[in-house]
């Protein structure tokens, strides 16, 4: 089935409502006794798109994703519903009344947009994928203010609207598309479209090249629970301005312009940086908010004596740093009784897996092993998440 029309009707809508949150290890037996009274085309549509929601719950929660449409590279694809709200509050808060929201995908941008009151054009070429958009529209009590277009957005008259958002597609046939030019559409026509409007946010892969950002553009790179999901381009805010977002929150750091950190011997806390902001190129402005510099001039680890609070970096305290060596980590972590280990890496090429099953870890305790390299020397830093400041000495 290649429409979404079937599963809309009231027979469609009533499969739906049965085959919801069906097991997997279920679905064959609960087909054929629903082929017994619908079609089969229908019943396979209706159990597709129920596991298609049940992915989708991750991304939208199950109260949205219950009554949503999808397509496979639509759930793949959307913005996860906290991102797109926090873009979408941003653009409430400089007055934004009306977008154009090309490469709209299934409508996650544009259900955010219309729940901050913005009018909505949403722009896309897939005849699913805009079907879809529609339905959703509809399903969220949003159709009023999302008006969904079949159309190749190269095409499309956005004069008129106060903003423009573009999400050009960035996977093709053998994943993921890392050359913006090889976006669809290319980068150079979302960024010329995007200087044509008052306001504009093209949305980009994290790991842009810092030099392929244009000087007319402010550049946020946004984290959702420790994972970053992307970046944006901002036009019409502040040209040249980079920063990093850590939802929940928000929490937002600024770029202040600094030289890289300087180079120290490890210290009694370790701080691992939030990957936007790493992504960002801002670990020196988190560098001096804790007083500390980095352990290697090419590792994103930032040490520091004194225990200091902050949203941009997770702390741990450290006990050992010892040389790369297995059969000492191992001794160590015997006379410890270390039974709960953690390991991270940054610039080893040793992976995690392997070292825990080399050093079998047993006994009640619990410690993180990082792997990395410290002033060019391989080495392994063991600790522990940093106590609380009440009893860590106190945040600064």
């Amino acid at each position: 089935m290649n429409d979404l029309a079937p599963l809309l009707t009231p027979e469609g809508r009533a499969l739906l409502d049965e085959v919801r949150g069906t097991d997997p290890a279920q679905e064959l037996a609960v087909a054929t006794r629903l082929r017994r009274e619908h079609p089969a085309e229908l019943v396979s549509a209706a159990l597709g798109q129920a596991r298609l929601r049940q992915r989708a719950v991750a991304k939208f929660g199950a109260e949205d994703a219950e009554r949503m449409f999808f397509t496979p590279n639509g759930v793949e694809q959307s913005t996860r519903a906290s991102v797109a709200t926090y873009r979408a509050e941003r653009f409430e808060a400089m007055g934004i009344r009306s977008v154009a929201d090309l490469c709209c995908g299934i409508g996650g941008d544009a259900i955010a947009f219309a729940r901050a009151g913005i009018r909505v054009l949403a722009v896309d070429r897939e005849p699913l994928t805009c079907e879809a958009a529609r339905a959703n529209a509809a399903a969220l009590g949003l159709a009023d203010l999302i008006e969904v277009r079949e159309a190749d957005v190269t095409e499309v008259d956005t004069a008129g609207y106060d903003a423009v958002f573009v999400d050009p597609g960035r996977r093709g046939g053998r994943g993921r598309i890392f050359d913006p030019e090889a976006y669809s559409p290319p980068l150079s026509w979302a960024v010329a479209t995007a200087l044509k409007a008052p306001r504009a946010a093209l949305k980009i892969a994290p790991g842009i090249p810092h030099d392929a950002i244009p000087s007319e553009a402010e550049a946020e790179w946004i984290s959702d629970g420790g994972d970053v999901k992307e970046a944006v381009l901002w036009f019409g805010t502040e040209p040249g301005a980079v920063r990093a977002t850590l939802l929940p929150g928000p929490r937002t750091l600024l770029g202040r312009g600094l030289p890289d950190p300087r180079v120290r011997p490890v210290g009694r806390y370790l701080y691992e940086p939030d990957g936007a902001v790493i992504r960002a190129h801002l670990v020196a402005e988190v560098a001096e908010d804790l007083e500390g510099g980095l352990i290697d001039p090419t590792i994103a680890y930032i040490t520091a004596d004194e225990y200091h609070v902050t949203p941009y970096a997770t702390a741990y305290e450290i006990t050992d740093q010892l040389p790369f060596n297995v059969k000492k980590l191992k001794a160590l972590l015997r006379e410890r009784g270390v039974g709960t280990l953690t390991v991270k890496k940054r610039g080893s090429a040793v992976e995690p897996e392997e070292l825990r099953k080399k050093v079998k870890p047993q006994g009640p305790g619990a410690a993180t092993v990082f792997l990395t390299r410290v002033a060019g020397a391989p080495t392994m830093l063991v600790g522990a998440p940093a106590r609380s400041s009440a009893t860590a000495g106190g945040p600064s």
